[in-house]
């Protein structure tokens, strides 16, 4: 175990937290929590790139701590009100496509490697941003600027759908692929 996976697992720990937050309607303390499990998940790779100390587990929990804090928050502030329900239906389906592709792909031994594009990489940055504005409307004013916010909304689900798109073209390239070699 080495720092970044425990900064990893920390971000895993704080999930609840914020959710709890989240619930009792404290957006300030959900909002700082959140900012700080983001933090982690900045200075993880950071790390272990700079420590090369990069480990298959590391490079199995941090997308999962990342989905868990993204779809807790998202399914939480929909339930809330917060953020917009078709949203999180969108966020949350891409996520099911991506695994039951790996392990379709998996069951099929087809074998693959898990590099996030930088579309994908956009989408997790505006999902995150979409939950942190969100947090700021509700712990500074408790009223969403809907326009500013269905905006902020939209474009992540632009992203959020053409990335799960271009997760589910790299798949069927590999099957196809696979195919052909077999």
């Amino acid at each position: 175990m080495n720092i970044p996976n425990l900064l990893t697992l920390l971000r895993i720990f704080l999930v609840p937290v914020v959710v709890i937050f989240l619930i009792q309607g404290s957006y300030v303390k959900a909002l700082i929590v959140f900012s700080i499990a983001g933090l982690t998940d900045a200075l993880d790779g950071a790390l272990a790139r700079f420590l090369k100390c990069q480990t298959p587990l590391g490079a199995f929990l941090d997308p999962i701590a990342d989905k868990l804090l993204i779809a807790a928050s998202f399914i939480t502030m929909s339930i809330l009100g917060i953020i917009p329900s078709w949203l999180t239906v969108i966020v949350v389906s891409r996520d099911f496509v991506i695994l039951l592709g790996i392990a379709i792909l998996t069951i099929m031994s087809v074998p693959y490697a898990i590099k996030p594009s930088l579309i994908s990489k956009m989408t997790t940055a505006l999902q995150i941003g979409t939950i942190f504005i969100s947090l700021i409307f509700q712990a500074v004013t408790r009223e969403l600027t809907y326009d500013w916010i269905m905006i902020i909304c939209w474009i992540t689900a632009f992203f959020t759908v053409v990335s799960g798109l271009s997760y589910v073209a790299r798949g069927i390239k590999l099957t196809n692929s696979d195919s052909v070699r077999k």
